[in-house]
């Protein structure tokens, strides 16, 4: 089978390797789609992905969508469509019984934070926990499925913010996460506005749903308007945005990921306005809630922009940093 692996920066290649057998508890997907994420964009252009240093080549990819091939058990038949929660849950810890996505000592699809690393599903074959599977419903395509995972990040800090039906919600950033989102909050009923700094993702944040858009090189955000702000660009002037344009009392979720150093943020508004300054971190089991969501929301299909080989990696990777140009780019297998 064809897999792809990221062997150090700037170099990736497709090899053939053995199609591997499931073990008990085990079933062997047949991957169609796999989408690109910011992580996979660290790790191929940098070998890291911050503190995560590839140390042996990395098969990418958590964001995916197939058919089984092969389950054992024989509950799941051949042929079914699928997605897949990518995470392996680690060790309960006193006070957080609840978030086993911030369990220490689990594993994710498509990382080097564990050693040997976790591979993913740039592979047309892939083995996976029976667990971890999620069956499609009918109406949702399969290519449209390989949004559930970032949908499912979405979701997860919508959650953090609490109804937000009738409100006012500001977006900041409409990447990938971004107009996920979007989508998010417009599905349960919030006025969104989108912010960027580009025409392109500002006009994929109105395809999914966005009623107003932003763009923030040249137009600042009105202070105190928004009674949730999603911060989805994990660019240390947005956070300051998004700490003032949030209203006294209301909500910012940090979505978009920071590397781990200090960086300059304004604090002064998350002081004196009391902001409730939340952070989101992957996701519990919101896939579900994504599946279902996407199977009767056709338009969110929009984000999907470009479709690549495996064997055209490089320019894969270049589209999917090029945010001018793409929303979410995939491989097809």
């Amino acid at each position: 089978m064809k897999t792809l692996l990221i062997e150090k920066a700037l170099s990736a290649a497709v090899r053939d390797v053995a199609v591997p057998e499931p073990g008990e508890g085990e079933v062997r997907l047949r991957v169609e789609y796999v989408g690109i994420c910011g992580s996979d964009l660290h790790y191929y252009y940098e070998g890291a992905n911050g503190a995560f240093v590839v140390r042996e080549p990395l098969v990418p990819g958590h964001e995916l969508s197939g058919r089984v091939d092969l389950d054992p058990s024989g509950v799941l038949a051949a042929g079914t469509a699928v997605t897949v929660h990518p995470a392996r849950f680690g060790s309960p810890r006193e006070g957080i019984e609840h978030a086993p996505h911030l369990w220490p000592g689990g594993s994710y699809l498509g990382s080097a934070s564990t050693w040997p690393h976790t591979q993913g599903a740039a592979s047309e074959y892939l083995i996976v926990e029976a667990g971890m599977v999620r069956v499609l419903p009918v109406e949702l395509p399969v290519r449209r499925a390989v949004l559930a995972e970032p949908l499912a990040v979405a979701l997860h800090a919508l959650g953090k913010a609490g109804d937000v039906a009738g409100l006012d919600v500001l977006v900041t950033g409409s990447g990938p996460i971004g107009l996920m989102a979007v989508a998010a909050a417009v599905a349960a009923g919030a006025r969104v506005t989108a912010t960027d700094v580009l025409a392109g993702p500002l006009e994929r944040a109105t395809a999914l749903g966005a009623s107003a858009t932003i763009d923030v090189s040249t137009q600042a955000v009105e202070p105190n308007s928004f009674a949730v702000v999603l911060e989805c660009s994990g660019v240390p002037v947005s956070i300051s945005t998004a700490l003032k344009s949030v209203r006294p009392g209301g909500t910012v979720v940090q979505v978009g990921m920071l590397p781990d150093d200090p960086r300059p943020v304004n604090l002064a508004p998350f002081i004196s306005k009391e902001v409730r300054y939340l952070g989101a971190f992957r996701f519990l089991d919101e896939i579900d809630r994504a599946v279902e969501l996407l199977a009767r929301t056709p338009g969110i299909e929009a984000a999907l922009t470009h479709e690549f080989a495996v064997t055209d990696a490089d320019e894969a990777f270049a589209t999917a940093r090029d945010s001018q140009r793409s929303g979410k780019v995939v491989f097809a297998l």
